[in-house]
């Protein structure tokens, strides 16, 4: 999964009508506005600490942080920006977007001398995922192989894996699937390393759950449809539901606390969503309609309200976060 979508993302901008899938930011502007002001917010009332970073993992088009750091301006917040992008494509179109943005390949190159104000936006859900199936004998890794037709297909590893189940899966039946992402966890763990030295504050957006659970979400998408996952690796966009609760177990360090977590549609809510679609409706009557489908699809339960999550986590010192209940 790793190689397939670092093999994808390298050569093409995979957004848009165009491409293979749209996120939050390009349906409309409302999103990355009401981020911005977000961080405006709880920035302001820790104080307004001098110099922090705007830092965005997986920018896309750029267009979160173009919208973003546009409402932050108005409430006198200038930060520099700093990208994490490994995408040559991408890196091209967000240096457009960001004119002076600094890029990175990792965190581990991010200044740790000044607060940091991090955005995940669809980022964890493409990190790789492993696979632990429940056999006749066991639990064993889900792997990929070779089928008679020389097609991949899904197989179970030959070594016993028992012991990396979790008590509370440990009896599940026959053909149960557990997913985990080691890389979420690692990167949520520097994620939370930093805010406990630099202080500042972390929002996460994707899709996803809660609280663990089992089965597989593994998926791919190409030209706005779920394609085979195995079928074209490298051609398609793969991804997994996100794990909230294991996101908030990695950040679980001393001088990092949880600000809380909330729906999509229920945070973009109390942020205003409905009061800025209504003043931008005004400015623009023709394009009213417009307006309205992309709230709705931002916030209704059956289209991206629901499915997607929020979760945010701050340094100690820092204040309690709009829209967000632990």
């Amino acid at each position: 999964m790793g190689e397939s979508n670092a093999h994808y993302y390298a050569f093409r901008d995979p957004l848009g009508s165009a491409g293979d899938f749209i996120t939050a930011p390009e349906i409309s502007q409302m999103f990355g506005e009401l981020v911005g002001l977000w961080l405006a917010d709880i920035w302001t009332r820790a104080g307004s600490p001098p110099d922090p970073i705007y830092c965005e993992l997986g920018p896309g088009r750029g267009t979160l942080a173009k919208d973003a750091l546009r409402s932050m301006a108005q409430f006198g917040l200038r930060p520099k920006v700093h990208l994490i992008e490994g995408s040559p494509a991408l890196r091209a179109i967000q240096s457009e977007a960001v004119p002076g943005a600094h890029f990175h390949e990792d965190m581990a190159s991010l200044p740790e001398d000044r607060p940091l104000l991090l955005v995940a936006n669809e980022f964890f859900d493409a990190l790789p995922v492993r696979q632990l199936v429940r056999t006749e004998a066991g639990w064993r890794e889900r792997m990929v192989g070779l089928g008679e037709d020389d097609r991949f297909v899904f197989v179970a590893g030959d070594q016993p894996m028992d012991s990396a189940v979790p008590d509370r899966f440990a009896s599940c039946d026959q053909g149960t699937i557990i997913e985990t992402c080691p890389a979420a966890s690692a990167v949520m763990s520097e994620i939370a390393r930093r805010l406990a030295v630099q202080g500042g504050v972390a929002l996460a957006v994707d899709y996803g759950h809660l609280a663990s659970r089992t089965g597989s979400t593994l998926q791919a998408i190409a030209r706005h449809a779920k394609v085979d996952p195995l079928a074209d690796p490298g051609t398609a966009d793969l991804t997994a539901h996100v794990d909230f609760a294991a996101l908030a177990e990695a950040a679980d360090v001393p001088g990092v606390r949880c600000l809380g977590s909330a729906t999509q549609g229920a945070w973009l809510s109390s942020l205003g969503i409905d009061a800025r679609a209504a003043s931008l409706s005004k400015a623009a009557p023709e394009r009213a309609g417009e307006i309205e489908a992309a709230r709705s699809r931002l916030v209704d339960a059956d289209q991206m309200g629901e499915l997607f999550q929020v979760i945010a986590f701050a340094g100690a010192d820092w204040p309690d976060a709009a829209g967000l209940a632990l």
